[in-house]
C-alpha cells in the first residue's frame, strides 16, 4: 500500500488550527500585549557521522538561515535533547539548541518555518528538526 504524503506546510497549518486558545483578550489587553504564536524549533548538534555541529557552524546557520526569516527577534537556548533514532531504534542524547520565536500568525509562517527546518536537515544531514507551536499572548 502506498503511503500518503502530506505537504509539510499543510501539516503545520493543520497543527496551528488545533492549537490551544490564547489568553482571554481582557487579560492580554491588561498586560499591554497581543495574541501571537510561540514557535519552538529543536536542533540536534551531532551529525550522523558523530561529528559535532560547531559553534561557528551554528552561528553561521543562525545568521544566514534563521534570522533573515524571523528578523523581528528570537531567542536561542542551549539544551540537551533526547530522541529515538528511527534507524537504530534506540534512544540517544545530544547537545541541542532551542530557538524560540514569538510571531504574529501569517500566511507565510509555515513556509518560513519549513524552510529553516529543511535547510538544517540538508546542511547537517539531520533526520529531523522538531517544531512546537502554541498560541500565546506577548508584549515587549
Amino acid at each position: 500500500m502506498a503511503q500518503a504524503r502530506v505537504a509539510p506546510a499543510l501539516l503545520l497549518g493543520a497543527l496551528l488550527a488545533g492549537c490551544s486558545p490564547a489568553l482571554p483578550p481582557p487579560l492580554c489587553h491588561r498586560l499591554a500585549a497581543s495574541n501571537d504564536l510561540h514557535v519552538t524549533l529543536m536542533f540536534g548538534l551531532t551529525r550522523p557521522d558523530g561529528r559535532s555541529v560547531t559553534d561557528a557552524d551554528w552561528q553561521d546557520f543562525l545568521r544566514t538561515d534563521i534570522v533573515p526569516r524571523f528578523p523581528e527577534g528570537l531567542s536561542v537556548l542551549p539544551a540537551q535533547g533526547f530522541w529515538r533514532d528511527r534507524d537504530a531504534n534506540r534512544v540517544g542524547s545530544e547537545p541541542s539548541r532551542l530557538v524560540w520565536i514569538v510571531t504574529p500568525d501569517s500566511t507565510d509562517l509555515p513556509g518560513r518555518i519549513e524552510a529553516v527546518r529543511d535547510a538544517y536537515k540538508v546542511r547537517f544531514r539531520q533526520q529531523s528538526v522538531g517544531v512546537s507551536v502554541e498560541r500565546g499572548c506577548s508584549g515587549f
